[in-house]
C-alpha cells in the first residue's frame, strides 16, 4: 500500500493460532478488565462518597482512577472482541481514535502522577504551607493542567503519525494501534519526522522524571529525620505506593517507545505493552488501597452501606 490514504483498515495482533489459545487470552483479558473496573469504581466511589477524603491527594487518586479506566477501556475491549470472534480487523478511523485516546489518557496520567509527586512534597516537607500551595482551586488548575498536556501532546502524536505515507502493509503487531507499531509499516524516510516530534515528547518526559525523582529525595531526607517510628510508617506507607505506581509505568512506557530495533521482537513486544497498558490500571486501585487505612475505611463504610440498605 502505497500511503496512509488508501488504507481502510489495519489487522491487529491475535493471541495465538489456535482457538483455544484466543479463548484464553479472552477469559483472562476479560478478568483483568473486570478487576480494573470494580477495583476504580470503588475507588471513584470512596472517595467522592466519603467528605473525609476530601483532600487534594486523594482528588488526584480519583483523578488517576478516571485515567485507569478511560485507558484501558480503550484498549482492552477492542482486543477482547477480536479473540472471541476471531476478527483481527480495526478501522483506519477506529486506530487513530485508539492511538488518540489512549495517549491522551496515558500522557495525562504521567503528567497526573507528576503532581502528585509533588503533592507529596508539599505534604511532607512543607506541611504547615500545604493548605496554601494547594487549595481547591489549585488542586483543581493542577489537574486539569495534565489533562489539558495529555490531550495536546495525543492530538500532535496522532495527527503527525497518521499523515505519514505507509508503505509496508497494514499488519500492527500490537493488540492494540500502538505508535511504534504503525511507525513500522511508514515508509522509511517518512517516520523520522514522528521521531522528531516524540523526542520532544521525551524531552518533557525526563523532565517531569526529574521533578519527581528530585521531590522524592527530599521527602526521603525528611522522613528519616521523623524520630518517631510510627511516623516513619505512616509517611512511607502513603508514598511507597506511588513510587511503585510511577516506577513501573515509567520504565515499561519508556521502554515500549524508545528501545532500539535491535533488540525489537513481537513477543518482547506484547509484553512490554501489556506492562505499561493493562496491568498499571488493574494494580493502581490495589496498591494505593492495600496499605491506606483511610482508603480501607472509606471502601468498609460504602459497602457497609450498601448491605444494609438491602
Amino acid at each position: 500500500m502505497s500511503n496512509s490514504s488508501s488504507n481502510t483498515q489495519f489487522r491487529l495482533l491475535v493471541f495465538g493460532n489456535t482457538r483455544e489459545l484466543q479463548l484464553l487470552h479472552f477469559w483472562l483479558f476479560l478478568g483483568i478488565y473486570l478487576v480494573a473496573l470494580l477495583a476504580n469504581g470503588l475507588i471513584i466511589s470512596a472517595i467522592a462518597c466519603d467528605h473525609h477524603l476530601h483532600t487534594p491527594m486523594y482528588f488526584f487518586l480519583l483523578n488517576l482512577a478516571l485515567l485507569d479506566l478511560g485507558s484501558i477501556s480503550t484498549t482492552v475491549p477492542k482486543s477482547m472482541a477480536s479473540s472471541l470472534w476471531n476478527n483481527r480487523a480495526i478501522s483506519y478511523a477506529g486506530c487513530a481514535a485508539q492511538v488518540f485516546l489512549f495517549l491522551f489518557l496515558i500522557s495525562a496520567e504521567f503528567y497526573l502522577l507528576t503532581v502528585m509527586a509533588y503533592d507529596r512534597y508539599v505534604a511532607i516537607c512543607k506541611p504547615l504551607h500545604y493548605g496554601t500551595l494547594l487549595g481547591s482551586r489549585t488542586c483543581v488548575h493542577m489537574a486539569a493542567a495534565a489533562w489539558g498536556c495529555g490531550f495536546l501532546s495525543a492530538l500532535m502524536h496522532t495527527a503527525n503519525t497518521f499523515s505519514l505515507p505507509l508503505c509496508q502493509g497494514n499488519a500492527v503487531d500490537q493488540f492494540f494501534c500502538e505508535i511504534p507499531q504503525i511507525l513500522k509499516l511508514a515508509c522509511s524516510d517518512a517516520y523520522l519526522r514522528e521521531v522528531g516530534v516524540l523526542a520532544v515528547g521525551v524531552c518533557f518526559a525526563f523532565g517531569c522524571f526529574v521533578f519527581i525523582v528530585l521531590s522524592y529525595v527530599q521527602i526521603f531526607r525528611a522522613v528519616l529525620r521523623i524520630p518517631c517510628k510510627q511516623g516513619r510508617h505512616k509517611t512511607f506507607s502513603t508514598c511507597l505506593p506511588h513510587l511503585a505506581v510511577v516506577s513501573l509505568f515509567i520504565s515499561t512506557g519508556t521502554f515500549a517507545y524508545l528501545k532500539p530495533p535491535s533488540i525489537s521482537s513481537p513477543s518482547l513486544d506484547l509484553v512490554v505493552a501489556v506492562l505499561y497498558s493493562v496491568v498499571p490500571p488493574a494494580m493502581n486501585p490495589l496498591i494505593y488501597s492495600m496499605r491506606n487505612h483511610e482508603i480501607s475505611d472509606a471502601l468498609r463504610k460504602l459497602m457497609t452501606g450498601c448491605v444494609q440498605k438491602q
